[in-house]
C-alpha cells in the first residue's frame, strides 16, 4: 500500500531538499564499503592486535575473512535502571553469534547519562552535548575497522540519537539496535507527580517525596512513562532499526534474551557475508525518517526529537526541517495516551496491542511508508505484529488484535483522540518554538497574558516561593539554549508551573531551552529560536509585556509595536556560572560549535 498523497508530498519535498546532499552521502559509504568493508585491508599487525584474545579458530576465520563479526557498541553502566540489564547482553550476543557461525567483539562503550539524576543540576548543561560526545565514541570503536556490522545497545534520552549518528556516519555497515525494555509498572505516573506538587508546596516532606520517587522508579529498565526515552524506541521499532516487536518488553525475561539472540543472527545475516546485505545507510532514507515523524506524533512522543531527529537525519544526508515535522503533525492523529499524555504507562500501552496495533493502523491508512527497507527485510508490513514465546524458547509473532485492547489508551485510527499529532510548530515575532499540545487541554492552548521574565528557572522558583507569582501570566525563562549553557531540560518549572494553573490562573512558559520528553500540561512554548545569546527576540522581553500563546493557529508573538520591539537593546546575562563545575569547562567548545535547536542543535553541523 502506498502512502497517502500528502505524506508522499512532504517526502518528496524532503528528498528534493536533501538531493545533493544525499547524493553525496550515498556516494561516501558507497566507497566505503568498496574499501574498508572488510578486513582484508589491514595489515597482520592490525589483525593480530585486533584479535590478540580470540580462540585459534576464530582467529583463523577472522584472518581469512570467512565469518561475519559483530561489533557491540554498548552504553552499559550498572547506576542507571535502563542501562544495567545491558550487563549481561555481550555474553548473549557472542554466545549467539557463535551459534549461528559467527563471531561478537564488544568494539567499544559509550557513555550514558540520566536526565532524571541531572534534572536541576549542573549536569544537565552536559546532557545534549552528551548525544555528540556518544556518536564520537561509538565512532572510535568501529574505527579499528575489525567489523561486518554493527549492534547498538542504547535506551535513553541521548544515547540512541547519539548511536544512530554514529550508526549512519559507518553507513556501508549493517546496523540492528537492541533494547533493554522498560521497568514493569511502580507506583502511578500521576500519583507521583501529585506528591511532587505537594512537597513543592511545602505539604509533604523530603521522605515522603523520595518514597513516592522510589516506587515510580524501582527497578531495572527505562522509566515507564512517555518521555524521550520510549520515544526512542517507538523510533527505532517503527524506522525499521529494531526487529519486530523488541521494544517494550521487560527486561529480565525469557522473550527479552530471545529477542536478543534472534537480533544477533539477524545482524548476522545482513552483513555482506551473508544472504540479505543491508547497509544502513541506505536502508534508511527520507520515507523511514517520515515514518519516525509519523510515530512521534501519533503516540505524543517527547519534544527532544524535534531536534534529534533532524540530527539524525543529517547524519544520512537527509535535511528534515520543523516546517516538515509541523506539517506532518497536521496529516497524523493522535492515537495514544500514555503518561503525561494520559494516565497509562508504557506497559499499558504495550498490553493494549502496542505499536504492531499503532503501526498496522497507520499502513491501513496510508500514513505510513510501507515499502521501506529494514532491518528484518522489505516493507513496514511484518512489524504490525506482536513478538511472544514459542515453546522451544524462539520468538514467534502473530498478527497484532484487530481491537485494541484499551481504547482510552490505544485508540483505533478512526476513534482517535485528536486529528492532529502531538506536537506543534510555533512561529512569530519571537522567532520559532516548538509546543507539545497532546497533554495540554484545548481550552489552555490559547493564553494571551503579561511577561515574568527570568534568566534561569531557579529565578522563577525564587519568585514563586517568594509568593510574587500571582494572576496570569507567561513565564519567559532565557539564555537556556544550546550557546548559552548547553540548553539544559527546565524539568523543575513543571511542578511549580502546574501548582499555579491548578489554583485557577492561567499560565504557560516560553523558554530558548528544552523540557523534559515528559512536558505536561501547561502549555510550554520551548526551544525558542533565535536562542537569546545569538540576539534573538526573547531577549528584547520586558516584563508586562503581552504574549500571545496560540497553539491551535501555530503563533508566538510579543504583542508590542514591531518598531519600538525591534529598536529594543538584548538583554546580557552573566554566563560565567555556567562554564565551570562538573565537566562544564571541558564543553566550551561545544557552546562554540552547536548549531541552532531548529538545525539539530549539532556540532556536526547541517545535511
Amino acid at each position: 500500500m502506498t502512502a497517502r498523497s500528502d505524506i508522499e508530498a512532504i517526502t518528496e519535498r524532503i528528498r528534493q531538499r536533501s538531493k545533493v546532499g544525499r547524493e553525496r552521502y550515498l556516494g561516501r559509504i558507497a566507497e566505503a564499503s568498496n574499501q574498508t568493508a572488510n578486513r582484508a585491508v589491514l595489515s597482520c599487525g592490525n589483525l593480530a592486535h585486533g584479535f590478540a584474545v580470540c580462540s585459534p579458530s576464530e582467529k583463523l576465520a577472522l584472518g581469512a575473512d570467512k565469518v561475519p563479526n559483530l561489533g557491540i557498541i554498548t552504553s552499559y553502566n550498572d547506576m542507571l535502571s535502563a542501562h544495567q540489564p545491558f550487563e549481561t547482553f555481550p555474553a548473549l550476543i557472542k554466545e549467539a553469534a557463535r551459534a549461528a557461525g559467527g563471531i561478537a567483539q564488544v568494539a567499544g562503550g559509550v557513555p550514558a547519562m540520566c536526565d532524571g539524576v541531572t534534572q536541576g543540576q549542573p549536569g544537565m548543561e552536559l546532557s545534549l552535548f552528551s548525544r555528540d560526545v556518544i556518536a564520537m565514541s561509538a565512532a572510535v570503536g568501529l574505527s579499528h575497522n575489525m567489523f561486518d556490522a554493527a549492534v547498538f545497545l542504547g535506551v535513553c534520552d541521548k544515547i540512541v540519537p547519539g548511536l544512530v549518528i554514529a550508526a549512519l556516519t559507518f553507513g556501508h555497515l549493517p546496523a540492528v539496535f537492541i533494547p533493554a525494555g522498560p521497568m514493569t509498572t511502580g507506583l502511578p505516573n500521576d500519583e507521583k507527580a501529585k506528591v511532587r506538587q505537594l512537597y513543592a508546596e511545602g505539604k509533604a516532606g523530603r521522605a515522603e517525596l523520595l518514597e513516592a520517587e522510589s516506587k515510580s522508579y524501582h527497578g531495572p529498565g527505562t522509566c515507564t512513562f512517555y518521555g524521550t526515552a520510549n520515544s526512542n524506541q517507538m523510533l527505532m521499532e517503527i524506522m525499521g532499526l529494531h526487529t519486530p516487536g523488541a521494544s517494550f518488553v521487560n527486561p529480565g525475561t525469557p522473550l527479552r534474551d530471545a529477542l536478543t539472540r534472534e537480533a544477533t543472527r539477524r545482524a548476522l545475516a545482513i552483513t555482506a557475508l551473508g544472504n540479505a546485505y543491508t547497509p544502513v545507510g541506505r536502508m534508511i532514507d527520507e520515507r523511514s525518517i517520515v515514518n519516525g515523524v509519523v510515530g512521534l506524533h501519533a503516540t505524543g512522543g517527547s519534544t527532544n526529537h524535534t531536534i534529534h531527529l533532524i540530527a539524525m537525519a543529517a547524519a544520512a544526508g537527509i535535511a528534515l526541517t520543523w516546517q516538515d515535522i509541523s506539517d506532518l503533525s497536521e496529516a497524523v492523529p493522535l492515537l495514544a495516551r500514555v503518561y503525561p499524555n494520559g494516565l497509562a504507562d508504557v506497559n499499558h500501552f504495550h498490553a493494549a496491542g502496542g505499536l504492531g496495533f499503532l503501526i498496522r493502523e497507520l499502513l491501513d491508512e496510508g500514513v505510513l511508508h510501507e515499502d521501506v527497507q529494514t532491518v528484518w527485510g522489505e516493507g513496514l508490513r511484518p512489524y504490525a505484529v506482536e513478538a511472544r514465546l514459542g515453546a522451544d524458547g524462539s520468538v514467534v509473532r502473530e498478527a497484532s488484535p484487530r481491537a485494541s485492547g484499551d481504547e482510552k489508551v490505544l485508540a483505533p485510527f478512526n476513534k482517535a483522540f485528536q486529528p492532529t499529532g502531538g506536537l506543534k510548530v510555533l512561529a512569530g515575532n519571537l522567532g520559532h518554538a516548538v509546543i507539545k499540545t497532546s497533554a495540554v487541554k484545548p481550552e489552555r492552548r490559547i493564553i494571551e497574558a503579561p511577561a515574568k521574565v527570568f534568566d534561569s528557572q531557579q529565578g522563577l522558583n525564587d519568585a514563586f516561593k517568594a509568593g510574587t507569582l500571582t494572576g496570569d501570566f507567561i513565564a519567559v525563562i532565557r539564555f537556556q539554549g544550546p550557546k548559552a549553557n548547553g540548553m539544559p531540560e527546565l524539568h523543575k518549572l513543571t511542578t511549580v508551573l502546574g501548582i499555579l494553573q491548578d489554583r485557577g490562573q492561567r499560565v504557560a512558559l516560553v523558554t530558548d531551552g528544552r523540557m523534559s520528553g515528559a512536558s505536561g500540561k501547561v502549555p510550554a512554548a520551548i526551544h525558542v529560536t533565535p536562542e537569546a545569546v545569538e540576539d534573538g527576540p526573547i531577549a528584547r522581553i520586558h516584563d508586562g509585556d503581552i504574549i500571545r500563546l496560540d497553539a491551535d493557529a501555530g503563533t508566538l508573538e510579543v504583542l508590542v509595536p514591531g518598531t519600538e520591539f525591534a529598536l529594543r537593546r538584548t538583554a546580557e546575562a552573566d554566563l560565567i556560572g555556567n562554564e565551570f563545575g562538573f565537566g562544564r569547562e571541558l564543553f566550551a567548545g561545544f557552546r562554540q560549535l552547536v548549531g541552532r535547536a531548529d538545525h539539530g542543535a549539532s556540532a556536526f553541523g547541517t545535511a
